[in-house]
């Protein structure tokens, strides 16, 4: 729950967002130090909504933002973005080490708009990062009946035997979905 001084920042900054004033973009920034970091998620969705913010800007603020800026850009992906625009947004988090980008960029937009080939690697990185695989979006439908995930998961379980290892937990969660059915079977 926000403070009263963090709601009445917020109500503020969202004023300036819908009214996409000069200057919103600074309350974007600054929305940990007044939220708190725990809201900041939460303070940031609201004001890229408010802001109608566009691709261009999207872009803009995770090119510039911090790690929990550029969280925050990906996490408003599915509401402000309808077609697969932003994608190399999600591509770029997908390739950092933050684990923090790895499963926001794995959210609903990246169900949708992430090409296979692409979300087959995403999901074996967050096996790989210990990422827990509840934070990918979409999952059971989309590796339902996989088959190339199945084996890539395969090969993945076998390098890390071989290797002394241990597997992943979720691996074998992960491989139950790609070997079963997909519905249109």
């Amino acid at each position: 729950m926000l403070t009263d001084p963090a709601r009445a920042w917020l109500d503020s900054a969202l004023a300036v967002a819908s009214a996409r004033s000069p200057g919103w973009e600074s309350h974007f920034a600054a929305a940990g130090r007044h939220c708190g970091q725990e809201h900041a998620d939460s303070a940031r969705l609201r004001l890229l909504t408010a802001a109608r913010a566009d691709l261009a800007t999207l872009t803009r603020l995770y090119g510039h933002g911090t790690s929990a800026e550029r969280r925050a850009v990906l996490l408003a992906l599915p509401s402000l973005v309808t077609g697969p625009e932003a994608l190399p947004l999600v591509e770029d988090a997908l390739r950092t080490h933050d684990t923090t980008l790895l499963a926001a960029a794995l959210g609903p937009y990246a169900a949708t708009h992430l090409p296979p080939h692409l979300w087959r690697h995403a999901v074996l990185k967050c096996l790989f990062t210990a990422v827990p695989v509840d934070s990918v979006a979409g999952l059971a439908r989309r590796a339902a009946g996989d088959t190339e995930l199945a084996r890539m998961l395969r090969d993945y379980a076998a390098e890390r035997t071989a290797a002394g290892r241990a597997v992943p937990a979720d691996l074998d969660r992960v491989l139950a979905l790609a070997a079963a059915p997909t519905e249109e079977s």
